[in-house]
């Protein structure tokens, strides 16, 4: 064909008129092969389905409820938009494994919240270490957790950024883009924001996030609690979205033991020497099931451990989650006693799914947590603790557990992801154009 094409060109061109004419042909067919192409992947992905049906008249009227931010970012209400089955790419931090062996808070939220997604539909993919366990299609980009990890030398930063890599070459196969790793994806993502959703996990009282999440304000994020917002008001909240666990997990214990429990992390800023000294004071017994990291090792040498000597104090060590169900469930409560602003503190809700209540100081997310004289005690000091201690029988075990089942098993959180990721998509049908760097 092209050498008939050529010889007919030569005939009215001349020689290089031919050539040009010819080159021109192939160049345009080329372009129309590319573009189809690039329609095509568009069309049969989760924004084509919408274009698709918007060009013939065919998009249907919303059906579904979704939630919407208030004007101040601080609470969600219900609107209407249909939502179909998301393709959604959870990336996790690689400090633990997916769900963490032992001790861990984020790596755990993503797993369950993983597993509701899947279980409620959609198409999920995991960014994460090789040992991690999901009904997610897991893609690994680590051998192992690091924290478990027995090399001597070992680089998180390395590692993140290898798997950053991976989620932005895979990224047009994702309609939602929800990342667990604080800020670490903000520059590598940046035209790509317009279907990340960024949940932070840890406090926000720190010196160098203002400047960070102001320069990078085209990504939208969730907090944890409305108390985590605290430090940066003006950030781009797209909601609060409590922490979830999955009920089969933490079945309901209808008769707590005779004993205190205390289960998280020996360090300061959770005070698991208040927790002692309570525990005697009530003369009830104390069982700490907790990790110590190297950084608290001193803490834990210096102020700790001469406690553990005495009576009524039975120190476990740190468990995993197969253990944590019995050890929750057959407390008579829970002893929270944090000098911190707590962003979240997901055991408050695993001992609230047995059905133990929950005695915690009144700091950061504990009052959207623990309703007080129903599923626990808010407290300001050891006396009113040690107060709280012998109130505990007046509270019930059945109304604990119920109150958990209505705001935070794994499927409540999943669902009101959901609404985040469809609220995104709605306002993303045109990509937000990501700010431009001075002097570019």
């Amino acid at each position: 064909m092209y050498v008939r094409l050529f010889a007919a060109c030569d005939r009215t061109c001349g020689p290089l008129g031919g050539a040009v004419v010819l080159l021109t042909w192939f160049y345009l067919l080329s372009f129309i092969v590319i573009v189809g192409a690039e329609i095509d992947a568009v069309l049969s992905s989760r924004s084509g389905t919408i274009i698709r049906a918007a060009l013939t008249g065919c998009l249907a009227p919303p059906t579904m409820a979704i939630t919407h931010a208030d004007p101040q970012n601080t609470a969600i209400h219900s609107a209407e938009m249909e939502v179909t089955q998301m393709k959604v790419a959870q990336v996790a931090p690689l400090y633990e494994a997916v769900p963490p062996k032992f001790y861990g808070g984020t790596e755990r939220v993503v797993a369950y919240l993983c597993d509701a997604l899947v279980e409620l539909g959609h198409d999920v993919t995991l960014f994460a270490t090789a040992d991690a366990r999901t009904r997610a299609r897991l893609v690994p980009v680590r051998d192992q957790a690091i924290r478990l990890d027995d090399a001597p030398l070992k680089s998180d930063l390395a590692a993140h950024l290898s798997m950053m890599y991976e989620v932005r070459r895979r990224a047009r196969q994702f309609d939602v883009l929800h990342f667990h790793v604080d800020m670490l994806h903000f520059p590598m993502f940046e035209q790509q924001s317009h279907k990340c959703v960024t949940t932070l996990h840890g406090r926000l009282d720190m010196e160098d996030l203002l400047p960070v999440y102001t320069r990078w304000s085209n990504f939208g994020l969730v907090s944890i609690s409305n108390a985590q917002r605290k430090p940066l008001p003006h950030a781009s909240w797209l909601a609060t979205v409590s922490h979830g666990v999955p009920a089969r997990l933490y079945p309901f214990s209808p008769r707590g033991g005779g004993y205190l429990a205390f289960l998280g992390r020996i360090s300061p800023e959770k005070r698991p020497d208040v927790a002692i000294r309570l525990a005697r004071e009530a003369g009830v017994p104390l069982r700490i099931a907790a990790k110590v990291d190297a950084v608290d090792i001193a803490y834990f040498e210096r102020v700790v451990r001469p406690l553990l000597h005495g009576p009524l104090v039975e120190y476990i060590g740190e468990i995993g989650e197969e253990q944590k169900a019995d050890f929750l469930g057959g407390a008579q409560a829970l002893l929270f006693p944090i000098n911190w602003p707590e962003p979240f503190g997901l055991v408050m809700i695993e001992a609230m799914a047995c059905g133990t209540p929950v005695i915690a100081w009144n700091c950061g997310s504990v009052r959207e947590v623990v309703e007080d004289g129903v599923t626990g005690f808010i407290v300001n000091s050891e006396a009113e603790a040690l107060s709280a201690i012998g109130r505990v029988p007046s509270l019930d075990r059945e109304r604990v557990r119920a109150t958990y089942e209505r705001h935070f098993t794994s499927i409540v959180m999943a669902k009101s992801y959901l609404d985040v990721y469809a609220r995104l998509l709605k306002s993303s049908a045109v990509p937000r154009a990501y700010p431009e760097r001075e002097g570019s």
